[in-house]
């Protein structure tokens, strides 16, 4: 039976000269029928351990780790709340001017493909929100729905029914892709200043296993993690 699905996408050291080493793209999602539910639930737990203000993997700390563990116990227990990140390692090594047009912008469209392409499929409808990170946002978005759905040959837009930006602070569930997308950032780039922020990616392991650099199989869709190595020679 067809469903509507709603999907918050973030990213993460997505800009090509920020000086991070590894660029991360990440969504959550879930039935849209539960959006409000999860999103209620995830403000009882902030309520319950008075995690004032918005949901963020930089405020993790020791004096609310119950809360974070918590959270993590939160997606892991919501069945049908799942996680995909794309993780490109070193995205110094991309080659734009043979691969990409020579353009960033069109490797970001490429990975928020390989990030959207094994959630949807043309059986069900899908809403899409990203965060807001700049004044191009609504030209980005406009052209990255015109390539998903072009991907599913949905070209009335009836299957990715929306394709929009909403701001942070406007969607628990979108506060909630930032805190998993953050954790997996911190492992990538083999942080280890924070023992607070160890012990919740400790917590994520303990379910998922070790946040490695090998891809998870395609069909895993709780939490889905996928390693794109830059090409450095043309072969």
């Amino acid at each position: 039976m067809e469903e509507s699905f709603s999907l918050y996408c973030d990213e993460s050291c997505h800009l090509e000269h920020d000086q991070n080493k590894n660029m991360l793209l990440g969504s959550i999602w879930c039935p849209t029928r539960l959006v409000q539910d999860i999103n209620n639930n995830i403000k009882l737990l902030k309520r319950k351990h008075n995690a004032n203000g918005e949901l963020k993997w930089t405020k993790v700390s020791p004096s609310k780790i119950n809360f974070y563990i918590e959270l993590v116990d939160l997606f892991f227990n919501t069945q049908e709340l799942n996680f995909r990140c794309v993780i490109v390692q070193d995205k110094s090594k991309l080659n734009h001017s043979y691969f990409n047009h020579g353009s960033h912008d069109s490797f970001y469209y490429k990975m928020y493909y390989y990030l959207i392409r094994n959630i949807v499929s043309d059986k069900n409808k899908y809403r899409i929100y990203l965060d807001i990170k700049d004044t191009r946002s609504q030209l980005k978005i406009e052209k990255l729905h015109d390539i998903l759905c072009n991907s599913l040959s949905d070209f009335d837009h009836s299957l990715i029914e929306r394709v929009q930006h909403i701001r942070s602070y406007e969607s628990n569930l979108l506060q909630l892709c930032d805190f998993l997308l953050g954790a997996v950032s911190y492992k990538s780039h083999c942080h280890n200043d924070s023992e607070a922020k160890l012990k919740v990616i400790r917590k994520i392991e303990g379910f998922f296993g070790l946040i490695s650099d090998v891809s998870s199989p395609p069909w895993e869709e709780k939490y889905n993690l996928f390693f794109f190595t830059p090409r450095v020679t043309i072969e």
